[in-house]
């Protein structure tokens, strides 16, 4: 199998794979999936990502499909590197190879750059028109007109505050905490028409190539607020050069006043999911971010 078979016959990787007909090497994938980088025959690379086999854990319907959707949908933006999907089925997903690299100051100036461009895109609605997932949790896309205040409450806080209560991760007063920022969104301001975002934009999800450019992977992508791409940047140590990227973005996209107090509300979207998916290991992060969140709100309305 070269990359042009592959091309014309991408149901056919699996069975490959199935057969070791495929050079397979092991490499990091998170802690969902199994990744591998694969070699075909011409000596092209690609990286595959599988659900690992599990009778009490099945992949969920449209899973890779849905990760697919939204990388071509940000790859078709022209503006940042992202990796060309070159088989998408229920339960496999294949990508170009990015040879990873070091991280420079000229690639995060260059990705702050690009990452507005992204956004800049734009979206037609919040939301979008595939399934969504955050990790191995749904995710709801319903397209939504906004505004983004109750958009962002009601698909991107909500349903994760209550998978966390339910599973014990937060307890009652975490939960009234996190619903006094829900019915304060309004007041936060930075409301926007809906931008071009990765929606899971971690540190883990920011690869570093060697080609000196940023290029991303992994995303929940959809129409969402641009903002909250950036603040999730800064989540759990932050990039690399962070403060490069972010003066290259504002260079090229000037952001609203106070976006700098909205970071806390806009990286508990994914501190929510964490407590959903891993316990309550997360919870202090929850509850700090909702009370920075309130403090935030609170000194903008002081000084309106």
């Amino acid at each position: 199998m070269d990359l042009a078979y592959l091309r014309a016959h991408p149901a056919h990787l699996s069975t490959f794979r199935t057969h070791q007909r495929i050079r397979e090497t092991p490499v990091a994938g998170g802690d969902i999936c199994a990744a591998a980088r694969l070699t075909l025959d011409d000596g092209h690379s690609i990286f595959a990502k599988s659900w690992p086999e599990r009778a009490d854990r099945p992949v969920p319907e449209g899973f890779f499909e849905a990760e697919a959707a939204g990388l071509r949908w940000l790859r078709d933006a022209g503006a940042v590197a992202v990796p060309e999907v070159l088989v998408a089925l229920p339960d496999l997903l294949a990508l170009d190879w990015v040879e990873p690299g070091e991280p420079t100051a000229e690639a995060a100036e260059r990705f702050g750059r690009e990452l507005a461009d992204l956004h800049r895109a734009g979206a037609p609605t919040f939301g979008a028109s595939w399934p969504g997932f955050i990790g191995a949790l749904a995710q709801d896309n319903t397209v939504d007109d906004g505004p983004w205040s109750t958009w962002f409450a009601e698909r991107r806080l909500a349903p994760y505050l209550r998978r966390s209560v339910d599973g014990g991760a937060l307890t009652s007063e975490d939960a009234t905490l996190v619903e006094r920022v829900m019915s304060r969104l309004g007041e936060f301001g930075g409301g926007e028409a809906p931008a071009r975002i990765h929606g899971d934009l971690w540190p883990g999800n920011v690869l570093w190539g060697v080609d000196d450019r940023v290029w991303l992977v992994d995303p929940a992508a959809h129409g969402g607020h641009r903002e909250t791409d950036l603040a999730q940047l800064a989540l759990f140590g932050g990039i690399p050069h962070l403060d490069t990227v972010l003066a290259a973005y504002r260079e090229t996209w000037p952001l609203s006043a106070g976006w700098r107090e909205r970071v806390p509300l806009h990286q508990l979207h994914l501190l929510l999911v964490h407590t959903a998916l891993f316990g309550a290991g997360y919870r202090d992060a929850v509850v700090q971010n909702a009370r920075a969140a309130l403090g935030g709100v609170e000194r903008a309305t002081v000084d309106r």
